[in-house]
């Protein structure tokens, strides 16, 4: 592998951005060796629909566009951002706030975690703030995604 692979892709904070952003990123993955078909694929599609409606919701009109960020590093990991230029970070919602709206960050959090990896919230030298996910790459083992989920186990 290089030493490093960058993709990056700034839309406008509109609620069908988020499927862009969704589609982006997956056509990214599958150029890096992750196909789409691939459980470790689902994941990552659901944590960009998560963090990009978040920036499309949650900004209040104050931030009009919002960037996703890949980098494939030699660190074996994959990154994910979402930067929007509202000042407010991400919040912990109280569990009955979930019930209905809020869940977004809590679905991140578990799918974040369950994958093997950490989040992240860092301030934009211009404003606003980034959301960053760093997940294990699984495209790496040559399994080319069919298993990511460490509570599984193969069988021969």
């Amino acid at each position: 592998m290089a030493d490093h692979q960058e993709a990056s892709v700034t839309l406008p904070s509109d609620p069908a951005s988020v499927t862009v952003a969704r589609r982006y990123v997956t056509g990214v993955l599958d150029d890096w060796g992750l196909p789409d078909t691939a459980p470790a694929a689902d994941t990552v599609r659901l944590i960009v629909s998560e963090l990009a409606t978040n920036a499309v919701q949650h900004t209040l009109g104050q931030s009009p566009t919002f960037t996703v960020d890949l980098l494939l590093d030699h660190d074996e990991r994959l990154r994910i951002g979402v930067s929007d230029s509202h000042p407010r970070w991400p919040q912990r919602l109280p569990a009955a706030v979930q019930q209905d709206n809020g869940r977004g960050m809590a679905i991140i959090r578990y799918l974040t975690a369950e994958s093997g990896g950490r989040m992240s919230v860092a301030p934009r030298p211009e404003g606003g703030k980034t959301v960053w996910i760093a997940l294990p790459w699984p495209a790496l083992s040559g399994a080319r995604g069919e298993l990511w989920d460490r509570s599984c186990e193969r069988t021969p």
